[in-house]
């Protein structure tokens, strides 16, 4: 496709809607802008044109602007509490410092569209300019209720940098990675850590390219507040009617929330089952030593765990581990005084159990030695020391519901 035959043609080049759908209504919120253009029947996707470096920001400024307004003559008409979502390449954004784009939009605050309704979707991976102008310009938008999104996790190490300097409405997150076995643990922790943040900032998430059930499910479980992709409804001409998924929604969340009860459910029942099996084992060995103690537990606990260890309440390793080795248990002195408060939710368990005065099921986490999915028993055993217990993972295979 070449670019001189769209600048002459601007009359086939037309904006489509890909509606957004919200987890709390089950229904349409928001509709984003994709360029496209009509050649000899077919409809191509403007996305190239718009990311080809040979064309100068002038002519691609030419037919965002007509898309933007060809989307808004016809977006004018939704109801008020519909938003639009405009994407923005930040060079093409800071374009004559962003006037003349914002100039077009008041001219359609005049006509009855409310600048609140508008999210700009930046696309600033690659931006060479000044960032600070940059973080400016969306200041200066955000002064009329414009909303900040942006788009993707990216490999630049500088991304959550970026999201904190921005500090966006909303993160718009690609699902893409969720189809490699590959990328697809990296990512779910990489995940976790943006959630924190836009918990942190008041972002929400908005998670695309959904296209299938097991994704919807994926984004729902990790706080996705907004979905959007094929599997929901492909991009089109024309605008939906808002309710058009709200029973099919409805039915999926109702799926997803009974898979998440039985989840915990499980994982409830595990942790009282450890309880009881380690409370039976502390009270037969109250006088024992932690040697003595830790020869019981691996006794009654072989198919189960393979790391015991005893910290006092600040976190200061009392014993030596006792670990599962292919010839069986054996001990490692060396981590006797080591110190474990740095760890996430440390602290915050130890009071939790000393408050309760029972055993707490850690979540899922990686191991930093064997580098596999466990999960740690914890349990006060006197008035300041503390037993852990690392689950296999084999256990919690064995166990699924535990995964």
């Amino acid at each position: 496709m070449d670019a001189l035959d769209i600048l002459t043609d601007l009359e086939n080049v037309i904006p489509y809607f890909q509606p957004i759908f919200s987890a709390d209504e089950q229904r349409v919120i928001a509709y984003e802008v994709l360029g496209r253009y009509r050649s000899e029947g077919n409809i191509i996707s403007l996305g190239q044109f718009f990311l080809d470096d040979q064309i100068p920001d002038e002519y691609k400024y030419e037919v965002d602007l007509l898309l933007v307004q060809k989307a808004l003559d016809l977006a004018i008409e939704l109801e008020d509490d519909v938003s639009i979502y405009l994407n923005r390449d930040a060079d093409l954004l800071m374009y004559r410092h962003g006037e003349p784009f914002l100039q077009e939009l008041l001219a359609f605050e005049k006509k009855g569209l409310s600048l609140k309704r508008i999210v700009l979707e930046i696309s600033e991976g690659n931006y060479k300019g000044d960032f600070a102008q940059l973080d400016h310009l969306l200041q200066y938008y955000r002064t009329y209720g414009i909303k900040v999104a942006i788009a993707g996790i990216d490999n630049d190490t500088n991304y959550f940098e970026r999201i904190g300097k921005l500090n966006p409405e909303i993160i718009k997150i690609n699902l893409q990675a969720l189809k490699s076995n590959a990328t697809a643990s990296s990512f779910t922790d990489v995940l976790f850590s943006l959630s924190l943040l836009a918990r942190k900032i008041g972002a929400t998430l908005l998670f695309e390219n959904i296209e299938m059930s097991y994704q919807l499910q994926f984004a729902w479980k990790n706080g996705g507040r907004y979905y959007q992709g094929f599997y929901l409804h492909p991009p089109a001409p024309d605008f939906i009617e808002r309710e058009l998924l709200k029973e099919r929604l409805k039915g999926k969340f109702h799926e997803f929330i009974a898979y998440e009860k039985r989840k915990l459910e499980a994982i409830y029942s595990a942790a009282a089952y450890f309880q009881n099996k380690v409370q039976d084992i502390l009270v037969k060995n109250k006088k024992a030593n932690y040697e003595e103690l830790f020869t019981s537990l691996a006794k009654e606990m072989d198919g189960i765990a393979f790391r015991m260890y005893v910290c006092d309440e600040d976190g200061f390793q009392k014993s030596s581990n006792i670990l599962k080795g292919e010839n069986g248990w054996f001990t490692q002195k060396e981590y006797i005084l080591k110190n474990w408060s740095w760890r996430p939710y440390f602290l915050e368990n130890i009071i939790k159990m000393r408050n309760e005065g029972k055993g707490i099921l850690s979540d899922l986490y990686s191991d930093i030695e064997t580098g596999e999915t466990i999960r740690t028993f914890s349990i006060p055993i006197n008035g300041n020391d503390y037993l852990f217990i690392d689950i296999t993972y084999q256990y919690l295979f064995d166990h699924d519901q535990l995964l």
